[in-house]
């Protein structure tokens, strides 16, 4: 039987556990709760709770594969530090965190010093993995993905589908990084679009029954549109939700990446400053230019 160590079970960590354990691998799991590790474990069949790295890594047989899903950060390169001193030579470390692809470059060169490999994949699929598969990006060499692609094949939708072999290390993470930031730029269309047809009172628009509408042959059909049209047959006031919209490190990577390259990204660049404007980020330069017409034309200030 094909075994795995997998260190995080958040939402992603907890599903990918499931769905390897599913597809008949036996997963080694340990998270920083390890309530959330024993319940997992009474779940599902093929997976051992494991109490710390130490226990995680002795239990897996040479040469190892140890998955991480934990927050990009500190949180993960302080479990590669932890790992580095307890995996042997040959064993492969992978990152699944939404990590910053140079980074991926950086920690490959320090592991590959100690005789550690290093894969980077990128992984989407949300909350809906589980039943549905992740779409796999992955960056490392010929070798090391020829021994992960079991289990890219037992996470994919089908073992021919949702999984690839980006490139060298980096790759992973920079096809990741690239595709949040197109993610940013089609959420945010999709929410204009239906603010505008919102704002038309005078037409009366049904926007769930148009959302429901688009979701069939139309050109901007997507995985989007369908969660929107989902949401808006209950609410399409969506009064009780607060109008503000995180952002992760990607899409301020995704930003800063199309200036290092010269490539112009107005929209996923504009979204991400949609997304810091939802945020209050951007209420003082609203202050300074409601002054400013003050000062030039005597219009009335908002208290």
């Amino acid at each position: 039987m094909l075994e795995i160590g997998l260190y995080g079970l958040g939402r992603m960590g907890g599903n990918m556990a499931r769905r390897l354990a599913r597809g008949g691998i036996k997963v080694h799991a340990l998270n920083r709760s390890f309530a959330v590790t024993e319940k997992l474990a009474a779940e599902e069949v093929n997976v051992v709770a494991c109490h710390e790295a130490r226990e995680m890594v002795e239990s897996l047989a040479a040469p190892r594969i140890v998955w991480l899903m934990l927050p990009a950060g500190e949180a993960t390169e302080a479990a590669i530090k932890e790992l580095s001193s307890l995996l042997s030579a040959g064993d492969l470390l992978v990152d699944g965190a939404n990590g910053f692809y140079q980074e991926a470059m950086r920690r490959a060169g320090v592991l590959r010093d100690l005789g550690l490999s290093f894969a980077d994949v990128g992984v989407s699929g949300g909350v809906w993995g589980l039943a549905n598969g992740y779409c796999l990006m992955a960056g490392g060499t010929e070798p090391d993905l020829a021994r992960l692609q079991p289990y890219l094949q037992a996470l994919a939708p089908t073992p021919e589908t949702g999984w690839l072999h980006a490139g060298p290390v980096g790759a992973g993470h920079f096809t990741k990084m690239v595709h949040n930031g197109i993610e940013y730029g089609m959420m945010q269309a999709l929410a204009e679009g239906f603010a505008l047809m919102s704002a038309k009172q005078e037409f009366e628009l049904d926007i769930a029954a148009i959302a429901e509408l688009w979701r069939h042959s139309s050109v901007v059909r997507s995985w989007l549109l369908d969660l929107s049209a989902d949401f808006l047959k209950n609410d399409q006031q969506l009064e009780g939700i607060a109008p503000v919209v995180a952002d992760s490190g990607e899409g301020r990577w995704t930003a800063l990446e199309s200036i290092n390259l010269g490539v112009p990204t107005p929209v996923m660049t504009l979204a991400l400053m949609s997304r810091f404007a939802s945020q209050g980020k951007g209420d003082f330069a609203n202050q300074m230019l409601a002054m400013m017409r003050q000062g030039f034309g005597g219009h009335a200030v908002q208290k």
